[in-house]
């Protein structure tokens, strides 16, 4: 059953990294007409954001049948896999570095799936209450708001936007999401397969819990995209959001009880080669090559277009210059 949750998010990523270059392309061709309309009136942006949809519901599921442990760090797929196809259908340049890091990334993904905890748990409402109230969840719980809070009071009253304060605070806002997104699929996936549990409070406290904390990492998520090169703010978001899912995992659902120390080791490394590669795979990327919704499309420096539009506008710069 772990298998078929690590199917779901692996092609849950896949699928979402075929909607974003799919985003991207519409921007691509929109870009290329004399009297471009705008983006959300393109069929094929749309057809992309359904794909995301269906990723990200394929992400969700996932939860459901599979640890945090092991399906928190499997978003590296995404961002190799973004890479994949912008190099084979977008003709972007493939690079050695990219090369390195889809394989590292890839060895990184067979260590996780090899040596996650292999903890089979039904997730239902009471198992979910019971560690709701247990001390290690609220001992976690209160040295996260005391360190959100902290955080969050150097960004507000001081105004210390450095970015590793803003993916701190995503991070720590994070692991709510995946331990509420867990609850709630596995209580769902438990509602089909067994008894109903729909009907208790905990699904619903769970519920508001991962829509008020995905919110808040988009708000956050967003703040850090537009003061820091995107080529920065992936990998380490990554890296933030992969740590605090596997902590949140542990703590929470205590999915490491009685691993070996062996599996341990090689599970974390299989983390590090995964966080390398994403890191090789994002670097010196123009953001227009990372995976990220194309809200705003901005330049394209990587089409003859986006050339032409550049050296026009420099040529112009500099005839002002001159005279």
């Amino acid at each position: 059953i772990h298998l078929f949750g690590v199917l779901l998010a692996i092609l849950g990523n896949l699928v979402i990294s075929i909607s974003l270059n799919i985003q991207k392309y519409s921007h691509l061709q929109l870009a290329q007409q004399e009297h471009p309309r705008p983006y959300f009136k393109s069929v094929l942006w749309w057809g992309g954001v359904l794909l995301m949809a269906v990723g990200e519901t394929g992400n969700f599921a996932a939860y459901g049948f599979a640890p945090i442990t092991l399906i928190a760090p499997l978003g590296c797929v995404s961002v190799t896999g973004s890479a994949i196809i912008s190099v084979t259908f977008l003709k972007d340049n493939l690079r050695a570095s990219d090369l390195l890091g889809m394989t590292l990334a890839f060895a990184g993904t067979y260590l996780l799936v090899n040596f996650a905890p292999n903890i089979t748990q039904a997730i239902s409402a009471r198992t979910v209450q019971y560690y709701f109230v247990g001390w290690q969840f609220l001992i976690y719980v209160i040295f996260e708001i005391l360190i959100f809070c902290i955080l969050l009071y150097f960004y507000k009253r001081k105004g210390m936007k450095h970015m590793v304060i803003l993916l701190t605070l995503v991070a720590l806002l994070a692991s709510l999401t995946v331990i509420s997104v867990k609850a709630v699929s596995g209580m769902i996936t438990f509602s089909m397969t067994d008894k109903m549990q729909l009907t208790y409070p905990i699904f619903y406290i769970m519920f508001i819990i991962m829509i008020a904390s995905c919110v808040f990492q988009v708000k956050f998520l967003n703040q850090a995209t537009k003061l820091y090169n995107t080529t920065r703010v992936v990998p380490v978001n990554h890296i933030f959001f992969t740590i605090s899912a596997i902590i949140a995992g542990i703590i929470f659902y205590q999915e490491f009880l009685g691993a070996a120390f062996l599996t341990v080791f090689i599970y974390l490394f299989g983390c590090f080669l995964s966080f390398l590669g994403v890191f090789l795979v994002t670097r010196n990327r123009e953001k227009e090559h990372l995976q990220q919704s194309y809200i705003d499309f901005g330049n394209i420096p990587d089409t003859t277009l986006g050339r032409k539009a550049w050296r026009e506008t420099n040529v112009g710069q500099n005839t002002t210059r001159f005279k």
